[in-house]
C-alpha cells in the first residue's frame, strides 16, 4: 500500500510494508525540484535514516529495475 501527497515544495510518497512476516518500517520519498530523499526509521536506533538522490540517479534506478546484470550509461537528453 502507498499514499501520495502534494505539498507546497514536494510530492511525498509513503510506502507501507504490508508483509506479515518480517515487516519493515514505512519508507517516505520526498520529490523536490532538485533532489529526491528517501527516509526510513531505524527501529534499532530510533533515528530516521535519509538517502538523497539527484534526478539523474533516480532515472538510473528506474531504468535499472528492468535491465539484466551489466554496466550501463543513460544517454543524455537531447
Amino acid at each position: 500500500m502507498f499514499t501520495i501527497e502534494h505539498e507546497f515544495d514536494a510530492t511525498v510518497v509513503t510506502l507501507i510494508d504490508e508483509a506479515k512476516g518480517h515487516r519493515q518500517e514505512d519508507i517516505t520519498i520526498n520529490a523536490f525540484e532538485d533532489c529526491i530523499t528517501i527516509e526510513q526509521l531505524d527501529a534499532r536506533t530510533e533515528r530516521v535514516m535519509k538517502v538523497t538522490l539527484s534526478p539523474g540517479q533516480l532515472a538510473d534506478l528506474a531504468a535499472a529495475l528492468d535491465l539484466p546484470e551489466g554496466i550501463y550509461q543513460r544517454k543524455a537528453p537531447t
